[in-house]
C-alpha cells in the first residue's frame, strides 16, 4: 500500500461541539491509495475510551456522502442521512470509514445512490462476505495504516473496476461550489455555477449524490453557521444569516435549532469555555 498523507486531526465543520468531542474521541484522516483516489475522498478512523466514565452522545450534521463504516457488530455501508446523525460512546472502542466522493460508490450500490439515502447496507450485501468476517480483518490490524491496507483489500475488486465517470466528476465539482464558503445560496446559482440547468442539477445529484442540490446548499450553510459560532468572538446573528443567504435571522434560527439541537446563541453560549 501507498504510504498515506499526513495524518489530519481537525474535526470536520460537521460536527457538532468540536471542543466536546475532542474530550470524548479522536478523529484522525487519511488519504486512500492512488488506485482508489478515483472513488474515496479519504478514510477517517475514531478511536475512544471511557472505561468508567458515563456514555457521551456526539452529534454529527453529515455531509452529502455514503460512507462504509467497519466497526465491531455494526460494519454496513451508509447513505447520505437527512438529518443530524447521534452516536452514543459506550467503553473503549474503534471505527474505520471510508468516504466515498459522489457516485464512488456505485460499484457497491445497485442503482441511483438516492436509493440508499437514509438507508443502510449489510456487510454481505456490499463485500460478499460475513460482517465478522470483515470485522476481523480491519478492526483487527494493529494500526492506522493496517486498518486502511485491510478495507481497501477488500474494496479494491469492486472499486478498481470502476472506471473514472464525467459525470460523477461533474456532481463532485458541484458539491465542492456548495461547500466552498462563499459559494452558492441557492440552486440556481448553483447551477449556474457548473454550467447546468437546474433540472439537469437534479437528475445528477440524484444518480451520483443522493440528495438533492437545494439540500446539499442548506446543509453546507448550516455547516458553515455552527463552525462560525464555535470560533472565537462575540456573534452577528443578523450577519451571519445575511452571509450565507437566509432570509433573516429568525430564518437561520429556525433552520439551525431544527438540525443542531439548540438555537445559534445557545450554541454559541455552550462553546464558550
Amino acid at each position: 500500500m501507498e504510504k498515506t498523507d499526513t495524518t489530519q486531526r481537525m474535526p470536520p465543520k460537521g460536527v457538532v461541539d468540536p471542543a466536546g468531542m475532542a474530550r470524548r474521541m479522536d478523529l484522525r484522516r487519511h488519504a486512500p491509495t492512488a488506485a482508489l483516489a478515483h472513488c474515496i475522498e479519504y478514510h477517517w478512523i475514531v478511536e475512544w475510551d471511557l472505561r468508567g466514565q458515563p456514555a457521551r452522545t456526539q452529534r454529527v450534521l453529515p455531509y452529502p456522502n455514503v460512507h462504509l463504516a467497519f466497526e465491531t457488530g455494526g460494519t454496513a455501508l451508509h447513505g447520505v442521512v437527512a438529518g443530524p446523525f447521534d452516536r452514543t460512546l459506550v467503553g473503549q472502542g474503534r471505527v474505520l470509514g471510508v468516504r466515498f466522493r459522489p457516485g464512488g460508490a456505485r460499484a457497491l450500490v445497485p442503482g441511483d445512490i438516492a436509493t440508499i439515502t437514509g438507508r443502510t447496507l449489510t456487510a454481505p450485501e456490499v463485500l460478499g462476505m460475513p460482517a465478522g468476517q470483515a470485522e476481523r480483518a480491519v478492526l483487527g490490524a494493529s494500526d492506522d495504516a493496517g486498518m486502511i491496507a485491510a478495507a481497501e483489500a477488500l474494496l479494491a475488486p469492486r472499486l478498481a473496476a470502476l472506471a473514472p465517470d464525467p459525470r460523477a466528476q461533474l456532481a463532485e465539482r458541484a458539491v465542492l461550489a456548495a461547500q466552498a464558503e462563499d459559494g452558492p445560496v441557492d440552486v440556481a446559482a448553483l447551477a449556474a455555477a457548473v454550467g447546468l440547468d437546474e433540472r439537469a442539477l437534479q437528475r445528477l445529484f440524484r444518480t451520483y449524490v443522493g440528495v438533492p442540490p437545494k439540500w446539499v446548499v442548506q446543509r453546507f450553510r448550516l455547516q458553515e453557521a455552527a463552525a462560525r459560532l464555535a470560533a472565537p468572538g462575540p456573534p452577528d446573528l443578523a450577519g451571519l444569516a445575511q452571509a450565507l443567504g437566509f432570509f433573516d435571522q429568525a430564518h437561520l434560527t429556525r433552520c439551525f435549532t431544527a438540525l443542531v439541537g439548540r438555537s445559534p446563541l445557545d450554541y454559541w453560549k455552550s462553546q464558550r469555555g
